[in-house]
């Protein structure tokens, strides 16, 4: 698949920049440079060798600890940049907090990082810690197969949704606790009322995420980047090519010159310089033919019985090698290119994949969700509450909260005892707790997608120009400044509307 079918739905964000305006400032931020926040408790050292940004990471071959010198506070979102030694290395890092260093009993776990990166470059990875106290940091750190690095660390400021359902969550288990030893039905009206006002505000999360997904890499600037990009790995685009070209064909007789033609024309209109996205297939299956077709133009027998002048076959006599020789270096050059771009389509493709599959998955969670809120039309609700109009979508959560009521005021009146109503209540706590594992899904999401502007950065840093002749490099250069600006732009937006 080619980027411009990876990106095949709208070139506009389908977001509405004013439904997210929470703050996501930074509170804390470490790229182990300066070694004043982390204190190395075990098994962690300082290495120079593989750093993702600046000077140094921490290597940990098989176990170790970490934590912060001082409180985080209102931590979110944490983002750990991880690489591994061999693609079969595994890594599992649990992330815990506590409020007091000298009480090693508490510290509690809110998070965890497993898995492997299947190759050895930086990834970034993201889990939410979502604690709005002010709490040290702690990362506890395994890598199995190998060795593990870690650079730049950061946390962003908890969303200020994210710390209102914590602290609802809070007043729930406390209501819950006393609904168990109060009989009375005052206590039970309030812990319901509150359960109906989390469990709808959880619906409009649920909407933002299904929107997110919708939009996560629809824009403008990142087509551009990737076409741009998908240039960088189409031989017509370099002087090299078309010398080529122009040499085979001053000896080529006529159906060797209509066979070339044939052969370049998926890659686009050498006169015209538009150029084609050039997939590994296509290239595999013209590079050998190509060679083939050069070799045998020149060769003596064949130019000699081509219908061509003399001096063009003079020409062939003394250029022949030169020029198949610049044909294959040149071609090997094209593949090492034309690797990397289709190494970020695959990227892309697998993202698009699992952004599609969490769609699908989530749209589910919340149309169960709604029915279990006391709605029946399923898809009629469904519709109402994603819709685009702000008074649409109110008018429908508060119809879905006096639906949660009135079902929630059912169980109450017709139990006998608190059993019910408490299972009730415990089924609907469990439906808002779901949607963490979301929350997580869209975590690995976005570090997917981080990691790919990192490879995509990489890939066309000025010394990753793979040409040796002088007019092939200024035209990757070319090239490769408009990616650039293009893909500046597609991460300023992207970190603006997603992080």
């Amino acid at each position: 698949m080619t980027y411009a079918k990876a990106l095949a739905f709208p070139l506009l964000f389908s977001l509405c920049a004013s439904a997210f305006a929470e703050d996501k400032s930074g509170v804390f931020s470490s790229d182990f440079d300066d070694d004043s926040k982390w204190a190395l408790v075990y098994g962690a050292e300082l290495e120079t060798a593989h750093a993702h940004s600046g000077d140094k990471s921490i290597k940990v071959e098989n176990e170790a600890s970490i934590r912060t010198k001082s409180m985080v506070a209102e931590a979110g979102t944490m983002e750990v940049w991880l690489r591994t030694s061999a693609p079969v290395t595994n890594y599992k890092i649990k992330v815990l907090v506590n409020t007091s260093l000298s009480n090693d009993s508490g510290w509690v776990q809110v998070g965890t990082l497993e898995g492997n990166n299947n190759d050895t470059e930086y990834h970034a990875k993201r889990v939410s810690v979502d604690d709005p106290g002010k709490k040290y940091i702690r990362l506890d750190i395994e890598s199995v197969g190998g060795t593990t690095n870690i650079d730049d660390i950061s946390v962003d400021r908890i969303l200020l949704s994210t710390a209102l359902q914590k602290n609802q969550q809070l007043v729930f288990d406390e209501v819950m606790g006393k609904l168990r030893d109060d009989q009375s039905y005052q206590v039970q009206t309030e812990a319901l009322k509150k359960l109906g006002e989390t469990y709808t505000s959880q619906i409009e999360i649920q909407r933002q995420y299904i929107e997110y997904s919708n939009g996560i890499y629809s824009t403008i600037s990142l087509v551009l980047a990737t076409s741009e990009r998908s240039k960088m790995a189409n031989p017509l685009g370099y002087a090299t090519f078309k010398h080529v070209i122009d040499d085979v064909k001053k000896v080529s007789s006529p159906i060797q010159k209509t066979r070339l033609d044939s052969l370049i024309r998926p890659f686009g209109d050498i006169a015209t310089a538009s150029l084609n996205v050039v997939t590994a297939g296509a290239f595999n299956a013209f590079a050998e033919p190509f060679k083939s077709i050069v070799a045998t133009t020149f060769e003596k027998s064949s130019y000699e019985n081509a219908g061509v002048s003399k001096e063009a076959q003079k020409f062939a006599e003394k250029n022949g090698l030169n020029t198949y020789q610049t044909a294959e270096k040149f071609l090997g050059e094209i593949e090492k290119e034309l690797a990397k771009a289709n190494g970020l389509d695959k990227d892309l493709v697998d993202i698009q994949t699992e952004v599609d599959r969490f769609r699908k998955d989530l749209s589910k969670h919340l149309k169960d969700y709604l029915v279990y809120g006391g709605q029946d039309k399923q898809s009629e609700n469904f519709n109402r509450v994603m819709s685009k109009d702000d008074q649409i979508r109110a008018t429908a959560l508060k119809a879905i909260n006096e639906g949660f009521a009135k079902q929630a005021e059912a169980v109450q009146t017709r139990s006998s005892s608190n059993a019910q109503l408490v299972q009730f209540m415990l089924r609907a706590n469990s439906n808002i707790d779901e949607l963490q594992e979301y929350k997580e899904r869209f975590n690995q999401i976005t570090s997917a997608m981080i990691t790919f502007y990192d490879k995509f950065d990489k890939s066309i840093a000025p010394d990753q120009n793979p040409f040796s002749n002088a007019d092939d490099r200024k035209a990757w250069e070319m090239h490769a400044t408009k990616t650039r600006n293009y893909i500046q732009q597609s991460k300023e937006a992207f970190k603006k509307a997603y992080l």
